[in-house]
């Protein structure tokens, strides 16, 4: 296909994103003077601010972006707010929730551009939340409009969270492919369980951090990837993690740009992928 690279400001060829790509999964952290980390927080980033982050995204031709709170802010949503508040037509949010959110609180996060809230189901940052606080949480925001649930699993998970999900009365996505272990390959049974949730009327999943997967340069991830989109090409979203938080090596976000057309076949899986399904599930012009 002509004209299907450019050249990236680092002398890399860059794969050419369409008009109104969604990065569906990155962060904004600090700066910690003005918004402060928690003191239960299982890593500690350096600082990254919303306009480091637009800068990034021109760079590689991102347009939209959906900024996920993290989890070092814990429930003080104001860092993720205050990003989307910068330009609002260009961000959206997702917001972490407990039982000390009040229910203006939560009108005024779906004002400020927030349309969903996560749980992080993996060891690393620190194991199952509280079940019935998951549940609350889901009744609290099932009838704000366009509002879902975001779940960061391990591929272990998916058995002890088969029950839950088949119960969520909204819309669900899985981040990361379900961080699958990819040296099991395709056919291991966590994984074709996530490929039965893909049948579900609420499911999502988004096909990022083939990073965590997978060793450089992340071919491993990407038959998950493949799978995935073809079980539901219309609830597949992209995304980079960028500043890709808790990882000792991060990747060149242009490597992971490049990796968009060994896993897509066609412009219509591209740009469903990168445009249509996102501007659909966060509600963008």
């Amino acid at each position: 296909m002509l004209n299907t690279y450019v050249e990236h400001k680092s002398g890399k060829p860059l794969f050419r994103l369409p008009p109104l790509s969604c990065d569906t999964h990155c962060h904004v952290f600090g700066p910690f003077d003005r918004y402060p980390m928690t003191g239960n927080r299982k890593y500690t980033p350096a600082e990254v601010s919303v306009e480091a982050l637009t800068k990034h995204h021109d760079s590689l031709g991102v347009q939209r972006a959906v900024i996920v709170h993290p989890s070092i802010h814990g429930t003080d949503n104001r860092v993720t707010l205050d990003a989307i508040a910068t330009d609002p037509v260009r961000f959206r949010g997702i917001a972490s929730i407990d039982d000390s959110i009040s229910d203006a609180e939560l009108a005024r996060m779906n004002a400020g551009g927030m349309r969903g809230i996560r749980f992080n189901f993996n060891k690393n940052l620190g194991g199952f939340p509280d079940l019935d606080l998951v549940e609350r949480s889901v009744e609290r925001v099932r009838d704000i409009p366009g509002w879902h649930l975001v779940m960061q699993i391990d591929g272990e998970n998916v058995d002890e969270l088969d029950e839950l999900v088949r119960r969520l009365p909204i819309p669900f996505v899985i981040d990361h492919m379900g961080r699958m272990n990819s040296k099991a390959g395709t056919g291991q049974p966590d994984f074709v369980k996530l490929l039965d949730w893909m049948k579900l009327e609420g499911a999502w999943v988004k096909l990022t951090c083939p990073e965590r997967m997978s060793p450089w340069p992340y071919t491993e991830a990407l038959p998950f990837a493949r799978a995935l989109l073809e079980a539901r090409p219309d609830r597949v979203l992209w995304g980079l993690d960028y500043p890709h938080p808790n990882l000792k090596t991060p990747p060149d976000n242009v490597d992971l740009v490049n990796l968009i057309p060994k896993y897509t076949e066609t412009e219509a899986e591209r740009q469903a992928l990168l445009v249509d399904n996102a501007a659909r599930l966060y509600g963008f012009a």
